[in-house]
């Protein structure tokens, strides 16, 4: 199982230093974890897992106040990106163009990515989350060796309500159809449901937010399932 922890718009540079340290001192060889930590707690060390970053502009550098390029996440050894994060798209507006570019970017540079796709509650319930989904996975190489598919429903997302396991199975089923790539879901995981979660046959690891900013919580998740 893979565990990716998006710790948004949360912990400083020092803080951050104490959450690696204790999944530095916790993690095993084995456990399969990513990241994604604010710019401000780049530093560059090794650690028992990958550092990624949750945005970049695609450049080398350039003249794009307030973006982050490739020149600087390769200061510190970052070759992990999250793409497509609803929050990127519905409160930063980045648009379908932006993310293709972004996408392409990271794959001209041989990155590993994570591509986040995810509708909301008026789609779902108007049945329309497949051909949604699809739509969204339209503009990128789905047989890109490096991806890694993230689905998150908007409408689960940091609002304790998480979708059902038949609900989660049926999209991963479908999703698995489409590209060979690992999918993850990601929408309110915490540790009363990642065990029914990690049973679901499609399902290859779990992007967590909320569950993941305490590195202790965090930790009991990977370990709920990682060493049961």
């Amino acid at each position: 199982m893979k565990f990716a922890a998006n710790l948004k718009c949360n912990h400083t540079r020092a803080s951050f230093k104490q959450y690696a340290q204790i999944l530095d001192e916790n993690l095993s060889s084995n456990d399969d974890v990513i990241v994604f930590a604010p710019f401000t707690a780049f530093e560059g060390e090794k650690h028992k897992f990958t550092l990624g970053a949750q945005n970049f502009y695609p450049c080398e550098n350039g003249a794009f106040t307030g973006e982050i390029g490739k020149a600087m996440l390769d200061e510190f050894g970052i070759n992990c990106v999250l793409i497509g994060h609803s929050e990127r798209r519905e409160v930063l507006g980045e648009c379908e163009e932006m993310l293709k570019a972004k996408f392409e970017f990271a794959v001209k540079n041989g990155w590993h990515i994570v591509y986040c796709i995810g509708e909301s509650l008026e789609i779902n319930e108007a049945g329309d989350t497949k051909e949604f989904l699809k739509k969204q996975l339209e503009n990128i190489d789905l047989g890109y060796l490096n991806l890694t598919i993230a689905y998150e429903p908007i409408w689960a997302i940091g609002t304790g309500k998480s979708a059902t396991n038949e609900q989660i199975a049926e999209i991963l089923d479908f999703l698995s159809t489409l590209t060979t790539a690992p999918l993850l879901y990601g929408g309110s995981v915490n540790a009363k449901n990642i065990a029914q979660i990690a049973q679901i046959k499609s399902c290859k690891g779990v992007l967590v937010g909320t569950a993941s900013w305490d590195a202790h919580n965090f930790l009991n998740l990977i370990k709920a399932l990682s060493r049961e």
